[in-house]
């Protein structure tokens, strides 16, 4: 089969197309005819080498076709995505022909969109909808704010939460970009600055933040909440780097709640991918009532290209990859 390789760490060009066999079926596994993926900025990471974990063919999500699935969870010929379950990280991943993935990192997404349509949705919007309504327990009526909402991680999450009936603020740090916040449904959009917290009206009485901006701003974004409030760290748009001396002690307000969430989980008895409504979120999508489909489709052959424009900041949402 056909595979993208990490020939060695560092930009693009360490991408290299390289014939592979092609995964063996196994117990409890699934091996799927990839058809598309999705790109992820972790994807970035783990091919510059800044991941604990990289494997050879790098790639964290995917949809696709069963082609193999010994233990017989899913039908062969199935329409499924697949995510994480250590894909791209400890064992190889999406950017191939063929892919295998834990049976319990699967799930059935059978929908009459494209293929590029499909891949836009796995990672992105079973990551949103996990932070929104397991990890910050939001529901109706109540406001978040989501740092980072330009995002294509953060226009799933605005889209999931307007649906939902909760008012949404969103930023971004650049203001040209408020319209496209306020056309997923924000009642509008904020500059994202360290300092938000003292800037944003409704401080102190906020539901939930889900930042994903990441460690630089956390600190701000616990400082924002009500009583009771919880942030969601979920994206490290502003960087890998830790906060420097943290000190819940000093520096969290009483009584507001931290939590985190990384799409690694997915398929851990806590986390299963079955879930997530992805077959219901894909309806949706085709409905019109959520923004699904990719801002940018590659072919498999162009994924340097693809990858300079991620890196570049260019994507403008949810890139993806067909076969």
């Amino acid at each position: 089969m056909r595979a993208i390789v990490i020939e060695r760490f560092g930009g693009p060009e360490c991408l290299v197309y390289r014939e592979l066999p092609e995964p063996e079926p196994a117990a409890g596994h699934v091996v799927i005819e990839v058809k598309a993926f999705g790109l992820n900025h972790a994807e970035l990471h783990m091919r510059r080498g800044e991941w604990a974990e990289a494997a050879p063919v790098s790639g964290i999500e995917c949809v696709g076709l069963v082609h193999a699935c010994p233990s017989g969870e899913f039908p062969i010929g199935a329409r499924v995505a697949a995510l994480m379950g250590g894909l791209g990280r400890t064992v190889n991943g999406s950017y191939a022909e063929y892919t295998r993935a834990p049976a319990s990192n699967v799930a059935l997404i059978d929908s009459d969109l494209p293929w590029a349509d499909l891949a836009a949705i796995p990672e992105t919007y079973a990551t949103a909808w996990t932070c929104l309504f397991r990890n910050l327990e939001i529901s109706r009526g109540q406001t978040l704010v989501v740092r980072g909402g330009t995002s294509s991680f953060g226009q799933a999450a605005i889209n999931l939460a307007v649906d939902a009936g909760v008012r949404v603020i969103a930023t971004t740090r650049d203001p040209d970009r408020f319209r496209l916040l306020e056309e997923l449904g924000a009642e509008r959009g904020e500059l994202d600055r360290p300092d938000l917290g003292r800037r944003i009206p409704e401080a102190k009485r906020l539901d939930a933040v889900l930042d994903l901006v990441g460690n630089s701003t956390i600190l701000d974004s616990l400082a924002m909440l009500r009583r009771g409030g919880r942030a969601c760290l979920a994206g490290w748009l502003g960087g890998l780097d830790p906060i420097p001396d943290f000190n819940p002690l000093a520096q969290m307000a009483s009584g507001v709640h931290l939590t985190f969430f990384a799409s690694f989980v997915f398929g851990t008895p806590g986390f299963p991918l079955s879930d997530v409504p992805l077959h219901a979120i894909a309806d949706k999508v085709a409905a019109g009532r959520l923004r699904g489909r990719p801002s940018r489709v590659f072919r498999f052959e162009e994924i340097r290209e693809a990858h300079r424009v991620m890196e570049a900041g260019e994507a403008g949402g949810k890139m993806v990859v067909v076969l």
